[in-house]
C-alpha cells in the first residue's frame, strides 16, 4: 500500500516493488498476475482490519452519537496521501466499467453501507436518532458519499482540507442527517 501511495500505481514496476519487498519481480507477478490484482488484494487486506474494527465499533457499549462519531474517525484518512485512500482513489480510476475491480469495489463499499445502516437503524430504535426507518439506507448512502468526498479532499490536499476540518464538516452534516 505504500509503495502504491507514493507515486502510484501507474509508476509502479514490479522489479522496483520486488526489490523494495527483498524478493523477485517474477515472484510478485506470479501471486498477483497483475498490478490491477495487486491493488485489489492491497485494498482488501486494508478493508479486513477496517471491517474489524467497524464490528467492534458496533458492539461497543456506548450511545448511538458517540458510535457515529467514531464511525467517522475510522471513515476519514489520517492525511493528505493516506495509503488506504490513495489505494481507494488508484482503485475508484481503474472501476469505469464492469468487472472484478467494479465487482470489488462494490463488495467493500455494501460492508460500510451495511454498518452504517445497522449503526443508524440502532440508534433510532433507541430513540437518539430522528430519522424514520424506511429512510435510514438512503441518508447512510448520502453520509458515505459526502464521506467519500470529503476524503479524497483531505489526501488530495484540495480547498485547505485537513482531517479536523473534514471531520468537523462530517459530524455537522451526520448529525443534520440523522436529527441527533
Amino acid at each position: 500500500m505504500a509503495a502504491i501511495a507514493e507515486d502510484g500505481l501507474a509508476a509502479l514496476t514490479m522489479a522496483a516493488l520486488a526489490e523494495r519487498l527483498g524478493t523477485s519481480g517474477g515472484h510478485i507477478l506470479y501471486y498477483f498476475g497483475s498490478k490491477d490484482r495487486l491493488l485489489l488484494e492491497a485494498l482488501r487486506w486494508s478493508e479486513a482490519a477496517l471491517t474489524e474494527e467497524r464490528r467492534s465499533l458496533l458492539a461497543r457499549r456506548t450511545t448511538a452519537d458517540r458510535k457515529l462519531d467514531q464511525f467517522l474517525e475510522l471513515y476519514l484518512p489520517r492525511g493528505p496521501r493516506d495509503p488506504r485512500w490513495t489505494v481507494w482513489i488508484e482503485l475508484w480510476a481503474r472501476t469505469t466499467g464492469e468487472g472484478p475491480l467494479r465487482a470489488a469495489q462494490e463488495e467493500l463499499d455494501r460492508g460500510w453501507q451495511a454498518d452504517l445502516v445497522t449503526l443508524l437503524a440502532r440508534g433510532a430504535a433507541q430513540g437518539r436518532f430522528a430519522v424514520p426507518e424506511a429512510e435510514i439506507p438512503d441518508r447512510a448512502d448520502m453520509l458515505l458519499a459526502l464521506l467519500d468526498g470529503l476524503s479524497t479532499r483531505v489526501v488530495l490536499n484540495q480547498h485547505g482540507t485537513d482531517r479536523a476540518a473534514a471531520l468537523r464538516t462530517a459530524r455537522t452534516a451526520a448529525h443534520r442527517l440523522v436529527g441527533a
